[in-house]
């Protein structure tokens, strides 16, 4: 995981839509678009950006592109601010 590109990612409120909207259960790109009033290609930067963040997958299916959760990065995120909350304060995180 990368965190600055993780957080990056988790930043703009659009792409947190996407990833509430994914937590329903894998879209299309064009699902995903229909939600959002901003053009195609607007929609496909985010979904790059969360893509390179590792925070979704991305499966092709004939001509469409699928997106769904990847919900071990999720976890990864927990465990490392849960390091916050515990242990030496001295400590490195």
């Amino acid at each position: 995981m990368g965190l600055d590109l993780t957080l990056k990612a988790l930043g703009d409120p659009t792409r947190r839509e996407i990833l509430k909207m994914l937590k329903k259960g894998p879209m299309t790109a064009g699902q995903i678009g229909q939600a959002f009033d901003m053009s195609p290609a607007t929609v496909s930067y985010h979904l790059s950006l969360l893509l390179e963040a590792e925070l979704i997958f991305l499966r092709k299916e004939k001509n469409y592109r699928i997106y769904s959760l990847n919900l071990s990065v999720f976890e990864e995120l927990m465990t490392y601010f849960m390091n916050f909350t515990k242990g030496d304060k001295n400590e490195e995180i």
